[in-house]
C-alpha cells in the first residue's frame, strides 16, 4: 500500500479516491470529517511560534479547515499556517485521542 501511495500523484481527497477504486467499489467511501480531524491533530504535531503549523497538506482539506474556523486562510506563499484558538484547542484533542497510548 506504501508503494502505490508514493508512486501516486494526486492532489486532492477526490484524486485519491479516483487512484484507489477498490476501496469504493465495496460501497465504501472517505469520510471528509475523519480525514479534516486527522490533518488537524497532526497540524498540533508541526506547531511552532505558539500557533503556527506547517501547511504541507491536501488543499481541499486545508479550506474545508479554514472555512470551519479553525485555521486562517491557507493561501498564500507562507509555508505555515496560523490555527485560531479553536483550532488550537481541537488539534490538541484530537492529536492526544487519534495518535496518543497510556504508558
Amino acid at each position: 500500500m506504501d508503494a502505490l501511495l508514493q508512486e501516486a500523484a494526486y492532489s486532492s481527497v477526490s484524486e485519491l479516491q479516483n487512484f484507489l477504486p477498490f476501496a469504493w467499489d465495496s460501497g465504501m467511501e472517505i469520510d471528509e470529517e475523519k480525514i479534516d480531524d486527522a490533518v488537524l491533530a497532526l497540524l498540533w504535531l508541526t506547531l511552532h511560534d505558539g500557533d503556527h503549523a506547517w501547511k504541507g497538506f491536501d488543499w481541499d482539506v486545508m479550506d474545508r479547515l479554514h472555512q470551519k474556523g479553525l485555521i486562517a486562510n491557507p493561501a498564500g506563499k507562507a509555508k505555515s499556517v496560523v490555527l485560531s484558538d479553536e483550532g488550537l484547542r481541537r488539534s490538541e484533542e484530537l492529536f492526544r485521542a487519534l495518535f496518543m497510548r497510556s504508558t
